[in-house]
């Protein structure tokens, strides 16, 4: 366990991303490869897969799906249930459903956000370790290695090899359990991040998004956490909202070291 002060990020929405979107996105592309002149819109993807997966019932722990195939059986069940309920047949919904871990986990799809990397960097140098806290698939250690993220974090806790969702309990009482400096929790999603990190005694720092195109301001968060003193044992937590950038805006307002 490591003692050094130590930030939790999230992953997808905070360090890095599927450019062309997530769930929703990759079906549609699926769709595309697969059916082309289908009907169906973006919108209508996201509303039929609003539920079902493992973080949208982050109260109820799956031990159970606890090999990659496992896992993915679940989520390829959820996918074809919801496209046999906008109209596919069943057949042509499981055949649909089975090519979305492909396409998802091709590491050539994602992306750091362009800050990443230098923030991380310039923590460490501030004596600062880094663990990974994510809703996440499988196959995530391999997307780290593509993005030569893994090499920047202390630990990587994944609710896909845990069994628990943030913001559950005991997925930040995994983080707390790999180092005894967590101190902030930086993260895009309120609910799954900020809620969860003030529910474990953590300070949060929300780089909210508010379009799919939108860039967290790390930087902002990073000078919040080197900047800010130390809170004590007995303090409530505290919690920070940093605006995005948007997309053609990805290098800091302010000069930073």
């Amino acid at each position: 366990m490591s003692g050094r002060p130590t930030a939790v990020w999230g992953f997808d929405g905070t360090l890095g991303h599927r450019r062309q979107g997530t769930w929703a996105e990759c079906l549609l592309e699926v769709l595309d490869r697969q059916h082309p002149g289908h009907p169906f819109s973006q919108p209508q993807l996201f509303t039929a897969l609003r539920s079902g997966f493992p973080w949208h019932d982050h109260h109820r722990p799956h031990p159970h799906l606890n090999t990659a195939d496992r896992w993915w059986n679940h989520v390829t069940n959820v996918i074809s249930s919801a496209l046999r309920g906008l109209g596919l047949q069943a057949g042509t919904a499981a055949a649909v459903a089975h090519h979305t871990r492909d396409v998802y986990t091709d590491p050539a799809a994602w992306s750091l956000y362009p800050q990443a990397i230098a923030v991380l960097e310039l923590l460490t140098s501030h004596g600062w370790d880094h663990i990974l806290l994510t809703n996440h698939v499988p196959e995530l250690p391999g997307l780290l290695d593509h993005l030569q993220l893994s090499g920047h974090l202390h630990a990587v806790i994944n609710s896909a090899d845990t069994g628990f969702e943030k913001p559950h309990p005991k997925a930040f009482a995994s983080a707390l359990a790999a180092s005894a400096g967590c101190r902030y929790m930086v993260g895009d999603n309120h609910r799954a991040d900020i809620t969860g990190a003030q529910s474990a005694g953590l300070d949060a720092i929300w780089v909210r998004r508010n379009q799919p195109d939108d860039v967290p301001d790390l930087h902002t968060a990073v000078r919040l956490i080197l900047g800010t003193e130390h809170r004590t044992e007995t303090a409530a937590p505290r919690t920070w909202e940093v605006a995005p950038l948007h997309s053609e805006q990805t290098t800091p307002t302010a000069p930073f070291s």
